[in-house]
């Protein structure tokens, strides 16, 4: 299909494309209204079986709501290809899991989730923001907004809800980015190329990530605090519990998931605003369009490109029969721009209401969990901005991270310039 007159190259899993260009817009869009459901050529020196790309919104919902259909457990819902005897592992981890195992395990994570649970930090929050946003204009005026703002925030906000010491956000940010960015040279530690060698970092950031979750369990099960992991490691009213590797495994997918949505929205919805002054001018004049901006933020910076399925059985998709066992992959930033849906979907507004983007996933059991923190870290930090340094400016090349997963900015140099 991607031969037919008037096809771009298509290649939307190039980590060298998304470092230099950011998302294929072109290539998407070409997709959504030529071949929405794309058989895609897969890569036999990395061992990517050929797969289909999903890029219409109606369909990626579809896919996202039927888990009987399309699985995450067969094959886990991360793009790469693991080996069989690293799959029953990270089978156990709630992202990779079918219901009902998924049911009941999201069932005992939402008692540290809840609206009114979120909405009980937003002083914590608050404070935090407040408190980078000081040491910002002590130093400035020149900053890297990832690195002093959009980085510690999600790092600052997870150490509260695992009631970690803050000085542990540094190892956390290691650990996070080495097992996000093993595309990224800069991640590598000197791994090189080899994706072996790339792989076995991974590995072992996320055994560390397992061991510092393990101290940290038998350290509340020894002293029970009023915190999230309290709230997980002891029996609910059904009397569930997280036990064995459920909650070791759940701290690894708060710290990495937790921090590099909020990480890459934050510094590309900053990022927005600054090249779309307009928008920030309409917002610094009516501050209560915060709450519209964060999501308009999500979808149009779309933190994570995709996910992966699995085919449990033979089935159709916008117009092509699906294989049992075939690779089905879903591409949310493609979804975030669909004309079907959105009026001027290539427009940045940030009045957009409403606003049914699939930044938080397309529904169904895999919808974000950390919905409600996020917009609550992103409103705030936004409303901080706002309140303390509105005349920020971009001065210099944003550098991108070299994956096709997370869309995500590893340095914005700005200028901040405090309001008096």
């Amino acid at each position: 299909m991607a031969h037919l007159t008037g096809a771009p190259e298509i290649n939307l899993v190039d980590p060298d494309s998304y470092e230099r260009d950011g998302i294929p817009h072109a290539q998407l869009t070409w997709l959504r209204e030529h071949a929405p459901v794309f058989r895609h050529e897969g890569d036999p020196e990395r061992g990517w079986p050929a797969f289909w790309a999903v890029t219409r919104h109606a369909d990626i919902v579809h896919v996202s709501r039927h888990p009987e259909l399309f699985s995450s457990f067969t094959r886990l819902a991360l793009f790469d290809e693991l080996p069989d005897e690293e799959l029953a592992l990270n089978q156990l981890m709630m992202l990779n899991q079918d219901p009902p195992d998924h049911t009941r395990r999201r069932g005992i994570v939402n008692r540290g989730f809840t609206p009114r649970a979120i909405e009980a930090l937003t002083g914590h929050i608050r404070d935090i923001c407040r408190r980078l946003v000081a040491e910002v204009a002590e130093r400035g005026p020149e900053a890297d907004f990832v690195r002093d703002l959009a980085a510690p925030l999600p790092l600052q906000v997870i150490c509260e809800l695992l009631g970690a010491p803050v000085e542990d956000r540094d190892k956390i940010f290691e650990w996070s980015n080495t097992m996000i960015g093993g595309d990224d040279p800069d991640f590598r530690k000197g791994a090189g190329v080899d994706p072996e060698t790339v792989a076995e970092e991974g590995r072992k950031a996320a055994m560390a990530i397992y061991a510092y979750a393990n101290e940290l369990a038998a350290r509340r099960r020894a002293e029970p605090r009023d915190d999230i992991v309290t709230k997980l490691l002891q029996p609910g009213p059904d009397g569930e519990v997280l036990d064995g590797d459920e909650f070791e495994l759940f701290v690894l997918l708060l710290m990495v998931a937790g921090n590099e949505t909020t990480r890459n929205a934050a510094s590309g919805g900053m990022r927005a605003l600054l090249e779309h002054p307009g928008q920030w001018e309409r917002l610094k004049a009516d501050p209560g369009l915060v709450r519209t901006t964060a999501d308009e933020i999500v979808r149009w910076v779309t933190p994570v490109n995709l996910f992966r399925r699995t085919a449990t059985r033979d089935t159709e998709l916008g117009g092509e029969r699906i294989r049992e066992g075939d690779k089905v992959v879903v591409f949310y930033a493609s979804a975030n721009r669909d004309e079907r849906v959105f009026d001027d979907p290539f427009t940045f507004d940030v009045g957009r209401d409403p606003n049914p983007h699939l930044g938080f996933g397309g529904g169904g059991p895999h919808y974000c969990l950390g919905v409600h923190l996020a917009r609550l870290e992103l409103r705030v930090l936004f409303e901080t901005l706002l309140d303390t340094m509105p005349n920020m400016e971009l001065t210099g090349n944003v550098r991108r991270l070299r994956s096709y997963f997370i869309n995500g900015v590893k340095e914005m140099p700005v200028r901040v310039a405090p309001r008096a």
